[in-house]
């Protein structure tokens, strides 16, 4: 097995010196009825349910914890083979390696036999932890819409409560790319002490007015999927083709045009004339996209869609200092490395250096590389061999 990029190596197989082996997830119950959690939208969630992962070991001195930070529609299980799949939106995960494999492990960047490796997921998410799918104790059914509002605050905020249970008092590094590059960076801002290292791959304190279109369509087709049911579609049909039309807008999103270009162009599929069909797919990139909006929708929920994304429409770092960022920046005690892409129109570079440049005004110690890139936002994933040349030599600093 390979992946897909410029730098494609072969998958480590679970007995590999390299691979950390076959995982399991791990649960942790915080809250209860009478103490439930305090959310920063002002809702109230008991119990709250986290799922995470673990690989290498906690040093005696417990100074070695690396929290990995998720992208969008990621989950807990960041490398290593999963031993038991569970539930029904779980099974992707068979025979495939955790999604941040080629970087985490014994020798590699992350290296598991210097660090204690965590991974979390998200509050509102669909693969383990407490969201829309979750058994609403009040009623005995999913939550649905009725699930509170959450916000990156909240994830950075159950993370903390996680790294407690572990008997984790500071990080050597938070470590996050996209939506995970928003967690880490609130993390650092929220409680700066507990930070040594904050490395930011493709995110910036906000996203821009594009990227909060891109969202909101994304939102109103699966809203307006006659399956939809107001959120309340659980024990019934789910609202796949409003799901599969939002991933198929987000994918673009992810991409760019000259790696669109360079893989697709505008060739026909499996003909050599067009059929001259309104509805049918035609083109090569109609045919990938369409595959992406169909294999999304067998391993994700809508509602949890519908509700992460908006928690990174909502994330503004900038309101730790009242709306000014460098004012913000001057909170974060952390060293820090923000890695862009030439090619990424979600988080574009320009973006980012502002919140480097925020951080530069308030004299925060800080790193920044913009990487040369075709594959536009998936570059973080996909430009293995430089994100790896650059936290090997961050962490190892």
């Amino acid at each position: 097995m390979s992946v897909d990029g410029p730098s494609a190596k072969p998958v480590h197989r679970p007995d590999h010196p390299q691979s950390v082996g076959y995982t399991r997830a791990k649960r942790a119950v915080f809250f209860d009825q009478g103490q439930p959690l305090a959310l920063e939208a002002g809702g109230r969630l008991s119990p709250v349910e986290i799922e995470y992962e673990t690989y290498g070991r906690l040093s005696p001195s417990k100074d070695n914890a690396i929290l990995i930070c998720h992208a969008l529609t990621g989950d807990a299980h960041a490398a290593g083979w999963d031993q038991s799949p569970e539930g029904p939106l779980r099974g992707y995960r068979k025979d495939k390696p955790g999604w941040w494999d080629e970087v985490i492990g014994p020798g590699k960047p992350v290296d598991t036999r210097r660090f204690f490796v965590i991974c979390a997921n998200v509050l509102g998410s669909c693969y383990g932890s407490t969201g829309p799918m979750s058994l609403n104790p009040a009623t005995g059914r999913p939550y649905g819409l009725s699930f509170p509002v959450v916000t990156v605050g909240d994830w950075a905020k159950t993370s903390f409560l996680l790294l407690d249970r572990l008997g984790i008092d500071s990080l050597y590094a938070v470590v996050g790319g996209s939506m995970g590059g928003q967690q880490a960076l609130e993390m650092a801002l929220d409680w700066p002490d507990r930070v040594r290292r904050l490395i930011i791959l493709s995110a910036a304190g906000r996203i821009t007015a594009q990227g909060l279109s891109f969202n909101s369509v994304a939102r109103h087709s699966i809203a307006g999927d006659p399956n939809f049911n107001g959120g309340d579609y659980y024990g019934g049909p789910p609202p796949l083709k409003g799901l599969a039309a939002a991933r198929m807008l987000a994918h673009i999103t992810y991409l760019s045009e000259e790696s669109m270009g360079c893989k697709f162009g505008r060739r026909l599929q499996d003909k050599n004339t067009p059929d001259f069909t309104l509805t049918g797919v035609e083109f090569e990139v109609e045919s990938y996209l369409k595959h992406q909006g169909e294999s999304f929708v067998r391993r994700y929920d809508a509602n949890s869609y519908l509700y992460i994304t908006r928690a990174m429409d909502y994330y503004d770092a900038a309101v730790w200092g009242e709306g000014d960022m460098v004012k913000a920046a001057s909170r974060i005690l952390a060293r820090t490395l923000v890695v862009s892409f030439s090619s990424d129109w979600l988080f574009p570079p320009e973006l980012c250096r502002e919140l480097v440049a925020a951080m530069c005004r308030s004299g925060r110690p800080v790193t920044y590389v913009d990487v040369p890139s075709r594959y536009g936002h998936d570059a973080f994933l996909v430009e293995t061999e430089t994100v790896s040349r650059l936290l090997d030599s961050f962490l190892k600093n």
